[in-house]
């Protein structure tokens, strides 16, 4: 049954949780109800808040799922996919074997043949063009064992790091801003930061449709303590603004100004925490006009430079309340409101962002601004008040960002241009020294563009839909088209995708309780499952699938004959991560509980980072101890970053911004939930939002077609007006779900220059009568 979008924000804001519901066993209780049923837990297949769930199985099938009342992230609770997860897995065009690419049809191979001739065009590839010819290309879903062994077959076997996934699409900016604030990646908060928080404060974030079961725990919070406030950080009004004390209509790129304006009001009116920041802190400022990364092989170098506190103070000086206004278009008054939520010592305070930080021609930055308003106000480590970048996928932090599946990533905080870090990994791994090329791999718009010139000859795609969700498609896709016989393009998926109708070789894997795995949720809380039911047909894990292709090819030594591979893998990985403060919890441990937050050290997990008493390599006194910030004396860094213009902005010929993102009944680019009816029919096709006054103008009325233009593309959509959410005049926004109505195709590929992460919120479009 689905009920409406308020109906359920309402239902799970009224929902209070109690303490007592950890310690029942609700799997004892399931049984009892339906002795029928098989039933097991397993983390929610989706975003990466990693709701527990409890799984009933029968006949070889998943027939029912609750939220885990045991699971201290969502107590019981589950968002609209959740509930749908069963028909995720039961859609009638399942990819149910290998198929080969024979002109414009399609032969069936047996596994064996299938798994031979990867092995084989990876081989060839080597031996013409060497480790820079080949890539993977895995996602944020991949379990940690399976990201595991494409990190370990590419770098320690291959020795190619032209590894990346999906996440640096989503995700790399939060790593940026991280590792240079704070010397290591993921945060340091908790999701029970909610139950203490007086302020929310949500930088472009609409939690109530993209992280529903957290935005419930924050409504719950506003009416156990109803002078709780939330203030929504926005370029259009969303489901979440209908909840906000506050909504702060801002201009694209404007968050830069406002987080620089907060800064500069602390300072200003001597509201900073002097002594946190000077026990705490240091300054620095780095490269300035950095451009947009959207030149092929661009490359830049950042070049960190300590300043002073009155340095910093002239930096942000000239972000006077009328200034932001300026670049930002909010009001004096409402920047000063936000900032004296900042500056009341006796306020606790939460920021909470996802994509609209992160997708961002300046993410790196907007994140190091976040933690600057932050650290300035000495508002992180103590409950209830933290800075916390959400995340999408259901593993992009257990498996990209722990285990490292990017370019220039190495397991558990080690880069691959790091000569320490390269030997620790080489000797864990038991290979020679000077095995891991020292020079980062293609990041994955390269990936692709690289497939597109014939410079990859073979790619492996496994776990994601890149010709949906790549930004300026046109530029990013069809030249695969052209070079089909020079390259070779494997795509390992559950379902027929745009990206499956491009591959050369198609491999059936196996979904979720399919198969053995773990995923880690954004709160680093690591979870576990077993496999419950077969895939369809020949259907089959990822991590079997490479770990087969990597012994044809001669790695067997990486991979030992096992009949726990996925176990194995896990515990050869946990090897990298203890005794530096990234300590993952066993297999074992794990699968008694419903998840464990890093580091665990004596079977006691760590909710709270860096906070002496709690996290067991936080030995510095005082308040706080940055200890994975080395090389800057256990202090975190707060960065001078300036506002700078978007690449692209509204002109007499494309005169409208566009953005995208997702909706609350699809997730990504839909392939799964698409195939849900129930979420179908409830959100069946992309659509164009606008604000009234702009088709008011145009002679536009709801349920219109228009045609949305950019200097890259065109597109046919509906009109929604004055439905979900409202754009302000002269903006326009699209959902990505939809595989039939490709916006992508008109986005810009402008980047961050730090992380490599495209900027899918901000470009020009005209739009016209269809």
């Amino acid at each position: 049954m689905i009920i409406s979008r308020r109906e359920f924000l309402r239902t799970v804001a009224a929902t209070a949780a109690t303490a007592s519901l950890a310690g029942h066993d609700w799997l004892a209780e399931a049984k009892e109800l339906d002795p029928s049923m098989t039933w097991a837990k397993a983390p929610c297949r989706f975003c990466g808040v990693g709701c527990g769930t409890l799984v009933g199985v029968r006949g070889g099938r998943v027939e029912a799922v609750t939220g885990d009342p045991a699971s201290s992230v969502n107590r019981g609770l589950l968002c609209a996919k959740g509930y749908h997860l069963p028909a995720v897995l039961a859609g009638a065009d399942r990819l149910r074997f290998p198929m080969l690419r024979e002109g414009d049809n399609y032969r069936r191979l047996s596994w064996d043949e299938a798994l031979d001739l990867v092995a084989a065009k990876y081989k060839e590839a080597l031996g013409k063009g060497g480790p820079e010819s080949v890539a993977i290309f895995g996602s944020g879903q991949w379990t940690i064992p399976e990201g595991y062994a494409a990190q370990k077959w590419f770098k320690a076997g291959m020795r190619s790091n032209n590894i990346d996934s999906n996440a640096r699409l989503c995700m790399t900016s939060a790593v940026q801003g991280f590792v240079t604030t704070f010397g290591s990646d993921e945060p340091m908060g908790c999701y029970d930061d909610i139950e203490h928080a007086d302020v929310f404060v949500l930088w472009g974030n609409n939690m109530a449709e993209m992280h529903p079961i957290l935005f419930s725990r924050m409504l719950a919070r506003k009416k156990a303590a109803p002078g709780t406030r939330i203030f929504d950080l926005t370029t259009r009004r969303t489901q979440t603004s209908q909840y906000a004390d506050a909504v702060l209509l801002m201009k694209p790129q404007g968050d830069l100004a406002i987080a620089n304006g907060i800064c500069r009001w602390l300072l200003a009116n001597d509201k900073f925490d002097k002594e946190f920041v000077g026990e705490h802190c240091i300054f620095q400022k780095g490269k300035t006009d950095i451009g947009y990364a959207l030149e092929d092989k661009f490359k830049f170098q950042d070049a960190p430079e300590e300043i002073t506190l009155d340095a910093y103070r002239a930096l942000v000086e000239p972000y006077t309340p009328e200034k932001v206004q300026e670049l930002a278009g909010i009001a004096p008054e409402d920047l000063l409101k936000l900032a004296e939520a900042f500056g009341d010592p006796k306020a606790h305070v939460v920021s909470y962002w996802c994509m609209g930080v992160n997708q961002h021609t300046r993410g790196t930055w907007m994140n190091n601004l976040i933690y600057a308003v932050h650290l300035l106000s000495g508002k992180i480590g103590v409950p209830g008040s933290t800075p916390f970048s959400l995340t999408g996928q259901s593993s992009a932090c257990g498996t990209v960002r722990e285990v490292g599946t990017s370019s220039e990533g190495l397991p558990a905080d080690r880069r691959v241009t790091d000569p320490e870090h390269r030997a620790q990994c080489e000797k864990l791994w038991n290979v020679p020294e000077g095995t891991i090329n020292p020079k980062p791999g293609t990041h994955a718009l390269e990936v692709f563009r690289g497939l597109c010139h014939g410079e990859l000859k073979v790619v492996w795609v496994q776990v994601t839909n890149p010709f949906v969700t790549l930004p300026n498609m046109h530029r990013n896709r069809d030249g695969k088209k052209a070079c089909r016989d020079d390259s070779f393009l494997i795509v390992s998926d559950i379902y027929p995708t745009p990206t499956t109708a491009l591959a050369d070789l198609i491999l059936p894997s196996a979904c979720w309780v399919e198969k053995d795995g773990a995923f880690g949720n954004a709160e680093r809380r690591t979870q576990q499952w077993d496999k419950m039911i077969d895939g369809p047909g020949e259907a089959k894990s990822d991590l079997w699938q490479l770990v087969e292709v990597a012994r044809r090819m001669g790695y067997g030594a990486l991979f030992p004959e096992t009949k726990t591979l996925a176990k194995d893998l896990f515990e050869d990985y946990r090897r990298f991560t203890v005794g530096i403060g990234k300590d993952v919890a066993s297999w074992e441990d794990l699968r008694m509980a419903p998840g464990l937050q890093w580091p665990v050290v004596d079977g006691k997990e760590t909710p709270r980072r860096y906070v002496p008493g709690h996290d067991p390599y936080a030995k510095k006194e005082g308040r706080i101890d940055f200890y994975k910030a080395k090389k800057t004396n256990h202090k975190a860094v707060i960065w001078a970053r300036p506002y700078e213009p978007p690449p692209e902005v509204p002109d007499k010929d494309y005169p409208f911004w566009l953005s995208t993102g997702r909706v609350l009944e699809h997730w990504h680019t839909g392939s799964m939930t698409r195939r849900v009816p129930e979420l179908h029919r409830a959100m069946p096709s992309a659509y164009c939002e606008m604000n009234q006054e702009d088709a008011d103008e145009l002679g536009i009325y709801a349920g219109d077609n228009v045609k949305l233009t950019s200097r890259r593309g065109s597109i046919v959509l509906r009109v929604a007006l004055n439905e979900k959410s409202v754009p302000q005049k002269g903006h326009v926004f699209v959902p990505f779900f939809d595989e039939n109505l490709l916006i992508n195709e008109l986005t810009l590929d402008a980047m961050c220059p730090i992380s490599k992460q495209p900027d899918f919120k901000k470009c020009a479009v005209k739009v016209e009568t269809a």
